[in-house]
């Protein structure tokens, strides 16, 4: 089999693009298999760190045989990246390098990652995967709202949308009133952007008496980027009448397009033929067997720029037992709700944000915008929750209100298990984002 080449059998109609979700399962193993021989010696000949670390384990490539040899490399992590920065981790030369990509850090250096041409098209490959397994198709108008540049996001959407063919609208982020002029004006949709800017598309069109529902074209909405929980999909479908979709991909693997949700929403389905899935115990960094949760791992089985082996992403999820009624080969994981390094320590008690997000959106009277402040005393820290409200709660008298802040304080207790300060506000009162969402504020760090 030549390098990056597959082969796949499939009688179930479907978009093109979308085909090798249903490769035959032991024609899948064995193109895993093969991608990652070939990738191991690629990195144990090119990346000095690689062979290394390998040889201080008394790994040769050789030595896989098959999948679960996997278990015998090292891990890779940020922290390689930051350190061999720029590009110490790259496997081919600047010759072949096509273009630099870099995270959204906002302290000290950037992660970068070399990309060759083969790594962006398997980079628009998967995007047009998701969009196709999302139902969009050419004659969609697809506004990208990610931003542009050294982040992933709007290109890598953007090169998926043209791919498949849809009229693309490269807003970048930013520029609301203009966002939402354009939206209405060229009848778009499909949107991709974080769900935290698209929460803001919706209140600055409620500002202007705009009903999505009655006055937009928009039927999709691609969002990612940032950790977002099933509550507030419900929230944002029930808001718009459209079809949240959930994208998933990181800087250091791929961008977006590494993992997305088919409409029977079993989980996100990873485009296996070229990220490899582990799940380990983050503590123990054992294997973990399909079924059970712990820290993912991707190993990019056709990345030639700067491939990653075993890269430990810190998200935490699980792979399903189970095949998708969509008919799929390539498995599911679980949606990504949490990070092991977003987790806050209160009391002695763990609590992530996505739980504090899930308990808030169970109250009807709150709207998808709060924040988390935590702060030292002399004593104990304090957490307090800001949330807004709707507005008629405002207008209801003061014992209603407090009835309110009450259940919203029950809702919390019951799910972490604290006593946080409940804070209710009205409506546009909280920080809002053209960007990732910012919503703990742990003032404890010194």
């Amino acid at each position: 089999m030549a390098l990056f080449e597959y082969a796949y059998d499939v009688n179930t109609p479907v978009h093109p693009v979308s085909a090798p979700d249903y490769m035959p399962v032991e024609q899948l193993r064995a193109l895993q298999l093969h991608r990652l021989q070939q990738l191991v010696q690629r990195c144990y000949e090119k990346v000095p760190l690689t062979r290394k670390r390998m040889d201080e384990r008394g790994v040769r490539p050789e030595h896989i045989k098959t999948l679960k040899d996997i278990k015998l490399l090292p891990f890779m992590m940020k922290s390689d990246l930051r350190d061999e920065y720029p590009i110490g981790l790259a496997a081919s030369p600047i010759s072949e390098i096509a273009r630099f990509q870099c995270s959204s850090g906002t302290t000290g250096k950037p992660i970068c990652v070399a990309n060759t041409w083969n790594d962006i098209r398997v980079w628009q490959e998967g995007t047009m995967r998701c969009l196709a397994m999302y139902g969009i198709r050419s004659n969609d108008v697809l506004q990208v709202s990610y931003g542009y540049g050294l982040f992933t996001g709007g290109l890598g959407l953007h090169y998926g949308g043209e791919g498949l063919g849809c009229a693309v609208l490269p807003t970048s982020a930013g520029n609301t009133d203009r966002q939402l002029m354009l939206m209405h004006d060229l009848g778009v949709t499909a949107i991709a952007c974080t769900p935290s800017y698209f929460l803001r598309l919706i209140d600055e069109g409620q500002k202007k008496g705009i009903d999505f529902r009655r006055d937009m074209k928009l039927k999709h909405g691609i969002f990612g980027a940032e950790p977002w929980t099933q509550a507030m999909r419900e929230k944002i479908e029930d808001l718009t009448g459209i079809t949240a979709h959930d994208i998933y991909g990181l800087t250091e693997i791929s961008g977006p397009g590494v993992a997305g949700d088919c409409p029977h929403r079993t989980g996100l389905h990873i485009f296996e033929d070229h990220f490899y899935p582990e799940i380990i115990d983050p503590d123990t960094l054992e294997p973990l067997p399909d079924g059970e949760e712990g820290e993912l791992v991707f190993t990019t089985l056709t990345r030639t720029g700067m491939p990653m082996l075993r890269y430990r992403t810190r998200d935490l999820t699980r792979l399903s037992v189970n095949r998708c009624p969509c008919g799929r080969t390539i498995r599911t994981m679980d949606r990504i709700n949490a990070r092991s390094d977003d987790m806050l320590i209160v009391h002695g008690v763990n609590v992530f944000p996505s739980q504090i997000e899930t308990a808030l959106l169970s109250v009807h009277e709150v709207q998808p915008h709060y924040q988390i402040i935590l702060t030292p005393t002399e004593t104990m820290d304090k957490m307090e929750i800001k949330v807004e409200v709707t507005a008629e709660c405002f207008s209801d008298d003061i014992k209603s209100l407090e009835n309110l802040r009450k259940r919203v304080f029950s809702a919390v207790n019951r799910i972490i298990g604290l006593s946080p300060t409940i804070t209710l506000v009205e409506p546009y009162s909280l920080p809002r984002s053209e960007g990732k969402i910012k919503r703990v504020m742990d003032l404890r760090k010194r």
